[in-house]
């Protein structure tokens, strides 16, 4: 597998086999959104997540992909301190929010970012029809969020907060979603970085969220908690997995565009599941953010 993802590198088949990665991501990120923010306490959520895909990936990371580089270990250092910081303030922001309103924030600020981003550290260019098709995103995403700050019922008294936590936690979704492109392209397989990633980065969580359980006047009962936190750390796998390699074989830019028609799932998840309202202002918002997603793509 890891010499059929390095054959496809700079060639017009790993740019389409990048692009469907990103679109996989983006409706998985959605679903993985959805679990944090449902059931249970986002926290616990968070950790019984993390510690599934950790176990998952360790057999993985020690045992079956060859080991990292020595150049690898601070990256992953790295990468650790910023998905922590990322985990902290979404959940945080999921604390204080509404799932479709904290979701679109948080998606919305990183892919602009991450553009930019991907300029500085890979060289990496969008045309100009590329750029309107940021545009036409952006406008779906941020235009989404600026309507459920003024029709939302629900959860008004921290909303604010909620918005404040979710502008900062998409700030962090560009520095990842950048670095994590950085790493992967550093790894000579990139299936160790991947094995190796999940490994490390699942090691903090599970330690908060044990101390929150213990404090709790009435904690969730474990079983079904960890049963999400199973499925979660699948999903996570998945989603997580499939945009680092999308990033590894196109470019970081357009990968981070195209993941977030992840808001267009995420609202649909919010009104099918979690009876979150969704009126057609909303529709109209949602069908901005997959047409700029074809902009981004067909203007490359």
């Amino acid at each position: 597998m890891s010499d059929w993802i390095i054959s496809l590198e700079g060639t017009p088949a790993g740019h389409q086999v990048a692009l469907y990665l990103a679109l996989l991501a983006a409706l998985l990120h959605a679903v993985f959104g959805a679990i944090q923010k449902g059931r249970h306490d986002p926290w616990l959520t968070r950790g019984a997540v993390d510690f599934s895909y950790a176990a998952m990936a360790a057999p993985f990371a020690l045992f079956v992909v060859p080991w990292p580089e020595p150049h690898m270990w601070p990256i992953f250092a790295a990468v650790w301190v910023i998905h922590t910081v990322y985990k902290l303030l979404q959940a945080q922001a999921y604390t204080k929010g509404a799932y479709t309103v904290v979701y679109p924030v948080v998606r919305g600020t990183g892919p602009l970012f991450t553009v930019i981003g991907a300029y500085f550290l890979f060289g990496e260019t969008f045309t100009a029809l590329q750029w309107l098709g940021v545009a036409v995103l952006l406008a779906g995403i941020f235009g989404l969020a600026v309507y459920n700050l003024v029709f939302l019922e629900t959860a008004r008294e921290t909303l604010k907060a909620a918005l404040g936590l979710a502008v900062l936690t998409g700030l962090m979704v560009a520095v990842y979603t950048t670095y994590d492109a950085f790493g992967i392209r550093a790894s000579t397989d990139p299936f160790t970085f991947l094995a190796w990633f999940f490994l490390i980065d699942g090691l903090f969580f599970p330690l908060l969220a044990v101390l929150r359980w213990r404090s709790m006047a009435q904690p969730p009962t474990l079983g079904p908690l960890m049963l999400r936190g199973v499925i979660g750390g699948l999903v996570a796998l998945a989603s997580f997995g499939s945009v680092m390699l999308a990033t590894r074989l196109g470019k970081v830019g357009e990968a981070a565009v195209l993941r977030e028609t992840s808001t267009v799932f995420a609202a649909l998840i919010g009104w099918l599941v979690l009876k979150e309202t969704v009126g057609p202002r909303r529709v109209a918002l949602m069908a901005l953010i997959a047409l700029g997603a074809v902009i981004v793509e067909m203007g490359g």
